[in-house]
């Protein structure tokens, strides 16, 4: 089997996370006047790169995951408030958006991070885990964005990242319904943006090749490609930090993953039999 991914850290072997009752809990004693990062996945990998990188930069950091342990290795050192929650959860979303916003009273860029895979022929493929990597890399995404925006289009600013993958861009077989999610993540954040126009909120599309996490391994099979080779978390968490320092809309990591997407533009047909032999 083959394998591509974003690095987001989404583990459904994580500890178990508290009820929104203990979520609510956590918040520092006042509101901030930094500006608010929320970071989803925020217990390893990209997540936990791109927290840390905000948190350098000075920011108020907020973390979340299904992992309380490794959220509070995240913050280490930092003045970050640890929110876990289970974003596949059907308040999830909701109760991770209220609590953040009730703890600091503003969220100036989202960064939304989690997400599973799953790698195999997509005939073999459990409907249970289809439903699964839908809800936690695509619908979860989706409704907390919706959650956060009212409170961002209200201040006139503010940008929501979103974490998508080469093989949204791509179609990787044996990663179809993987590939299908990001694909749904990348159309999202276009219409978004166009809805966007004039708020002052922008959105940001990340595209990893993939990366050096336990994404990989979570799913049972190592990253056994030889190109490309993948990056580390902290890159990606430096382009991170970057596209929203510039405002920028698309970045992709490395940069040379463009090529295919316009490859696929320009000649299809040579594309698919790139694709075919390299895919």
């Amino acid at each position: 089997m083959t394998h591509t991914g974003s690095g987001s850290t989404y583990d459904p072997k994580a500890r178990p996370v508290l009820t929104p009752a203990a979520v609510r809990e956590h918040r520092p004693p006042h509101r901030t006047d930094r500006p608010v990062a929320l970071v989803t996945g925020a217990s390893s990998g990209i997540g936990a790169a791109t927290a840390r990188r905000f948190a350098t930069g000075g920011w108020q950091l907020i973390v979340s995951g299904r992992d309380r342990i490794r959220l509070e290795e995240t913050a280490a050192g930092t003045s970050a408030l640890v929110l876990p929650a289970d974003l596949a959860a059907p308040d999830g979303p909701r109760l991770l958006a209220e609590s953040a916003l009730r703890a600091t009273g503003r969220i100036d860029v989202l960064v939304a991070g989690a997400g599973i895979g799953w790698a195999g022929p997509f005939v073999t493929m459990p409907a249970a885990a289809i439903d699964r990597v839908l809800a936690v890399d695509l619908n979860a995404t989706l409704l907390l964005v919706r959650e956060v925006l009212p409170a961002m289009v209200s201040a006139g600013r503010g940008r929501v990242v979103l974490v998508g993958s080469v093989a949204g861009c791509v179609g990787v077989r044996e990663e179809a319904v993987y590939s299908a999610a990001k694909a749904g993540i990348a159309a999202f954040a276009e219409a978004l943006r166009q809805e966007l126009r004039g708020t002052g909120v922008g959105v940001t599309l990340v595209v990893p090749g993939p990366v050096d996490t336990a994404f990989f391994a979570r799913r049972g099979t190592p990253y056994q490609r030889t190109r490309p080779r993948p990056t580390t978390p902290g890159r990606v968490a430096a382009t991170v930090w970057d596209a929203v320092r510039r405002g920028r809309d698309d970045v992709y990591v490395p940069g040379w993953l463009t090529l295919p997407g316009r490859v696929r533009g320009l000649a299809p047909a040579v594309y698919r039999r790139l694709l075919n032999r390299f895919g």
